[in-house]
């Protein structure tokens, strides 16, 4: 989309336009954005600016020609009340940013405590297996505890971390996943508890893999896709160790590849499975397609939701997107207005107005703005692969390779 510099005087409502200047030395909250009216149009000619670029592609209506360009006519007070409103409105914005910013960097503190616990439990799991065992109860129970404290569930985008091991994130995100689900399936705390302990221990039979297995980026042969498949009961023979494992988590760890339509390794079907397990066996295959498959959160869900529907519980799955939301964290997306950003965080009682981290060359990308697609009146025209995105704009959104989530705290 090319831009075109024309004089502030050929400006009419309807042009897109784009301002040759810092995010703060304006009040309009974007440095590009659609003129509404002629106020607008009013106060960019009093940032002393005499050109500015249009972009005719995003424009309802073409700049006015030349030979209509009238000096212009504006009640003084009227706009520098409305130039005040403006900047109140934007010192507002900034000081939301400033709290989200906080908000998320305490969301990522929690994150990665519970990471370093989880590295911890599954470093002891085979030699010291009671005390790994206390020590996942004690961080699950945390966990219970927090997600039963908070009336509205707010998921945000957490870092990635390339060198991180990818069992211990998945085991983390499939256990935060399957509890938020669980709750949201409105289930008492101890079964959110058993659904967390298990979801956290589903995948511990792959510790008695081979690691160039795990490892292994290519096509599984036939005999490679045997051993992989063995590693539920080696899950179950480790957890066995420790006769306080709850027997309902156990049936998670085993089960966790079933399906309903009786597709899994071991043909359970429908009621053969409980509904913990079903739980996680979602949650699981929903973590998989995102990091495994690498799809986009977005496809991910669609994926589930329009080519697997027999295989999992349609209440669970619907629930499921009800709390990622249409657009889940992770996803790249176009607004309406034509600005391109990254969902960072859903909230459950605003699915459709998620927080967006928004794309601006203007802006340094340690201060990028992420808005409230509500209050900016805005809202989401398409998802983006990250694949497509120019060079430049992959590099300020950051699209995470791994896609993790955590949940607000402390917050009704």
């Amino acid at each position: 989309m090319t831009g075109i510099k024309i004089s502030v005087d050929r400006l009419q409502v309807g042009n897109y336009v784009s301002l040759p200047l810092g995010w703060r030395e304006h009040p309009f909250l974007f440095s590009s954005f659609k003129l509404k009216n002629e106020q607008e149009i009013e106060l960019i000619r009093r940032l002393g600016l005499k050109l500015v670029t249009i972009i005719p592609d995003k424009s309802d209506t073409p700049p006015k020609p030349l030979d209509q360009v009238l000096p212009p006519v504006a009640d003084s007070q009227t706009l520098a009340a409305r130039q005040q409103e403006m900047q109140q409105e934007k010192a507002s914005r900034i000081e939301q940013l400033q709290r989200y910013r906080r908000d998320l960097q305490q969301c990522e503190k929690h994150f990665q405590q519970s990471l370093a616990q989880v590295r911890s439990l599954m470093g002891k799991i085979q030699s010291r297996p009671l005390n790994a065992i206390g020590e996942a109860r004690e961080l699950i129970n945390a966990m219970t505890e927090q997600l039963l404290s908070v009336d509205q569930m707010v998921l945000h985008l957490v870092s990635d971390s390339e060198d991180g091991n990818s069992l211990q994130f998945h085991s983390l995100n499939v256990s935060v996943l399957s509890m938020l689900l669980a709750r949201e399936c409105k289930l008492p705390a101890e079964a959110i508890r058993q659904v967390g302990m298990g979801a956290l221990f589903h995948d511990v039979g792959k510790l008695k893999l081979p690691s160039q297995l795990l490892r292994k980026r290519g096509p599984l042969t036939k005999p490679e896709q045997n051993l992989m498949a063995q590693h539920p009961r080696y899950g179950l023979d480790l957890l066995n160790l420790a006769r306080e494992f709850p027997p309902e988590a156990k049936n998670i760890v085993l089960h966790h590849h079933e399906y309903l339509d009786g597709s899994g390794p071991l043909g359970l079907k429908g009621g053969q499975l409980d509904q913990l397990t079903q739980i996680v066996s979602l949650i699981n295959e929903y973590d998989n397609l995102c990091h495994l498959q690498a799809k986009v959160p977005y496809s991910a869900l669609s994926n589930l939701y329009k080519q697997r529907k027999g295989q999992f519980n349609g209440d669970y799955l619907g629930m499921l997107i009800r709390l990622m939301g249409i657009y889940p964290p992770g996803s790249v997306v176009q607004l309406s207005n034509g600005q391109v950003g990254l969902v960072m965080s859903v909230n459950s009682a605003r699915l459709l107005y998620p927080a967006v981290l928004v794309y601006d060359p203007r802006i340094p990308r340690q201060e990028a703005a992420i808005i409230d697609l509500e209050q900016a009146e805005l809202t989401i025209a398409k998802v983006i692969h990250p694949k497509r995105l120019p060079p430049a704009v992959f590099e300020y959104l950051n699209p995470r390779t791994r896609i993790s989530y955590y949940f607000e705290h402390g917050k009704p």
